[in-house]
C-alpha cells in the first residue's frame, strides 16, 4: 500500500479526491500526513476530520526558505511517505529537498505544461486566446513547474469564459487526472528514469492523456 504525504495550501479539493478514491477501494494507498504553510488551509481540516496527521508550519517563523523547507521535510520524513503529492501547494521548494526526493514527489498544475507555468494560469490562458486549456501532473524538479510531465487532461476554452468558469471546468478534470496518475504510481507502473517518465519500464515520449471516461489512456503495445 502506497504511503502518501500531501502538501497543500488551500481548500484541499484534490486531497479530498484522493481520500474518496481510497475509501472507495479505487486506489491502493494510505494518506499518512497532510502538511501546509497555512494554518487556515481547508486541507488541514479535511485531514483532521479523517484522523490523518495534519501539520502546519508558518514560513514566518524561519529566517530562510531553506530553513523552513528543512523543518517541513523533516516532519514529512517522520511519516515515511513513499510519495509526496503537491496538491495546490503555493510555495517554491528548495533545490536540496527536491533533489533528495527525485522521483518520489509529484505536483498537479492547472495548465497544459509547458504552457502557462506559475500563478494565474487561467488568466494566462484566456489572455493568450488558446482553444484548449487543462491540467498536468508532473514529477517535481528544482525548475518551477518544469519537471517531466506524466499525464494531462484537456478542456475546451469556451466563448464567454472568465477565470472562474474556466477554473471550475479544469478542476473537474484535475481530480480524476490526479487519482488515476497516483493509481499507476501505486501499482508501480510509473517511474522516473534517467531519460524521463517510464510506464512499465518503457520511456513515454508524450504525456498520458485522460480520456472522456476519466481514465488515463495507456499506449497499446504489441505482446
Amino acid at each position: 500500500m502506497l504511503r502518501i504525504a500531501v502538501l497543500a495550501s488551500g481548500r484541499g479539493t484534490n486531497l479530498k479526491a484522493l481520500m474518496t478514491a481510497i475509501d472507495a477501494g479505487r486506489l491502493n494507498a494510505r494518506i499518512v500526513g497532510v502538511f501546509s504553510d497555512r494554518a487556515s488551509a481547508g486541507a488541514l481540516a479535511l485531514a483532521g476530520e479523517a484522523a490523518i496527521a495534519a501539520v502546519s508550519l508558518s514560513p514566518r517563523n524561519y529566517d530562510t526558505r531553506a530553513a523552513y523547507d528543512e523543518a517541513l521535510f523533516s516532519r514529512i520524513d517522520d511519516v515515511q511517505p513513499d510519495l509526496i503529492v503537491c496538491a495546490g501547494y503555493m510555495r517554491l521548494l528548495s533545490e536540496h529537498e527536491v533533489q533528495a526526493r527525485r522521483g518520489r514527489m509529484i505536483n498537479i498544475h492547472p495548465s497544459l505544461l509547458p504552457a502557462f507555468k506559475g500563478l494565474h494560469t487561467h488568466r494566462q490562458a484566456l489572455d493568450a486566446g488558446v482553444a484548449t486549456h487543462g491540467a498536468s501532473v508532473h514529477f517535481v524538479t528544482p525548475e518551477l513547474d518544469g519537471g517531466p510531465v506524466i499525464a494531462q487532461a484537456g478542456v475546451p476554452v469556451l466563448a464567454g469564459d472568465d477565470e472562474q468558469t474556466l477554473a471550475a471546468r479544469v478542476l473537474g478534470r484535475e481530480h480524476p487526472l490526479l487519482v488515476d496518475t497516483v493509481r499507476l504510481l501505486a501499482d508501480g507502473r510509473i517511474t522516473l528514469g534517467s531519460t524521463g517518465v517510464q510506464l512499465d519500464d518503457v520511456v513515454l515520449h508524450a504525456p498520458l492523456r485522460l480520456g472522456d471516461d476519466n481514465r488515463l489512456q495507456l499506449p497499446h503495445r504489441d505482446p
